[in-house]
């Protein structure tokens, strides 16, 4: 299991940070790469000249560490993707055949790309590792936006179990209030750990806290919002 430290994701850059930032060798890499991913989102359903050859980007897409840097890595890839206004086959094929470095640069940007819930099985298929740097990325807008009730309370407790911190987890505020069946889960999950001797994340408290329903809007006072003295009968 990869350590909780190394599933913090560093914030993806744009592509004039990515140019200030990378020597010249890897901005005149990056360049062209993105003019072929531009190439083919321009060209879309054009015949390649071979059934089974990827697109010159999508092997760019597999090259980004080598040639920008692990550190900046995710956003090459990011960006490849948006430049070439990738669809769910293109998306797809670079998850299921990529390392976990390129998986995780998949489900980074999919909020970004025109998906609807198509992708949602890329999700899943990351919930269900125990790479917390797949279930981090997993867990973001994209999650937030297209994830079912069901799976996502699985989600945050998928968080809990690896010990993928629950900052990672896009919308949790929101999607937790009021939710009881995820309080249920949560106490049931706590009360396993306690039964086996193990400490409750103090994370598993502070989601149980956010599933507290909405406290409900005080009443208008007629009072103050009609006349400041009560209506009385007329003569």
């Amino acid at each position: 299991m990869t350590s909780s430290a190394s599933s913090q994701t560093p914030p993806l850059l744009t592509g004039s940070q990515l140019g200030a930032v990378l020597g010249g060798a890897a901005r005149a890499w990056l360049d062209e790469a993105l003019a072929e991913a531009a190439h083919a989102a321009a060209h879309e359903g054009t015949a390649a000249s071979s059934p089974y050859a990827a697109p010159p980007w999508e092997l760019r897409f597999a090259a980004a560490g080598r040639n920008c840097g692990p550190r900046h890595a995710d956003s090459v890839r990011a960006l490849l993707l948006l430049e070439a206004c990738a669809g769910l086959p293109a998306v797809t094929r670079l998850y299921e055949q990529g390392t976990a470095a390129e998986r995780r640069a998949v489900l980074l940007i999919l909020h970004r790309l025109d998906l609807g819930p198509s992708a949602l099985p890329l999700v899943e298929d990351a919930l269900r590792t125990n790479d917390t740097r797949l279930v981090a990325a997993a867990v973001g807008p994209y999650a937030a936006e297209h994830l079912d009730a069901h799976n996502w309370r699985h989600a945050i407790l998928k968080c809990l179990f690896t010990g993928v911190p629950v900052d990672a987890v896009e919308g949790l505020a929101r999607r937790a209030r009021g939710d009881t069946e995820l309080a249920r889960m949560l106490g049931d999950f706590a009360a396993e750990r306690t039964a086996a001797g193990r400490t409750v994340p103090d994370d598993l408290r502070r989601v149980l806290t956010l599933t507290a329903p909405a406290p409900l809007p005080e009443p208008p006072n007629t009072l103050e919002q009609g006349s400041a003295h009560p209506p009385t009968e007329e003569s």
